[in-house]
């Protein structure tokens, strides 16, 4: 009896996510509560220095983020348009208020890069996927997982210390940091 040798490997060939992005998904109740957060990131530096009602709109935000998620997976409405949406709504409004308590001084320099460490780790991410060409990861669901979701929560308590100035704003800033690196890694393991 013989010993069969193997034959050359060959890969197998990249297997693409079929993503269809359509206009029209923009027109779902999903995707409309995460529009809603384009004019609430709008109206918060009008009411920055009214700690209440800033408070207000970063709830509002919060309750928009929740429901759209919630709306989407109940009612079977998720797509990779609301996927993206979802994500670059909750991006731009992070980015508004960041910016605007730092312009206000509610912020130093180093607490609001320490409040953006996991953002900007998903955007470099995000860089080396697009440079890459690597097209299943650029259109593969990146859902958050318990990292994430208290990097969330902890960027949402640094707001509230900033808005009514506490002493402790650094302390709640540099725990988001550690955890916002290490959702960064954890994000780009799995992506990449």
């Amino acid at each position: 009896m013989g010993v069969s040798t193997p034959g050359p490997r060959v890969a197998a060939p990249a297997v693409v996510a079929d993503v269809r992005y359509a206009a029209r998904d923009l027109w779902s109740v999903p995707s409309l509560l995460s529009l809603a957060r384009i004019p609430l990131a709008a109206c918060f530096p009008l009411v920055v220095h009214e700690p209440w009602w800033a408070l207000g709109v970063v709830a509002l935000s919060g309750l928009t983020d929740l429901a759209d998620g919630w709306w989407a997976r109940h009612f079977h409405q998720t797509t990779p348009t609301g996927a993206v949406l979802d994500g670059l709504t909750d991006k731009i409004f992070v980015l508004v208020v960041a910016l605007t308590l730092y312009a206000t001084d509610k912020l130093a320099p180093i607490e609001l890069v320490l409040l953006g460490v996991r953002d900007l780790g998903e955007l470099l991410t995000g860089l080396v996927i697009v440079a890459r060409s690597d097209a299943r990861a650029l259109h593969e669901e990146q859902r958050a997982n318990w990292l994430g979701k208290a990097t969330t929560a902890l960027q949402m308590l640094a707001v509230l210390v900033a808005l009514f100035g506490w002493s402790w704003r650094l302390h709640v800033a540099i725990l988001t940091g550690a955890i916002g690196l290490a959702t960064a890694v954890v994000y780009a393991r799995r992506a990449l």
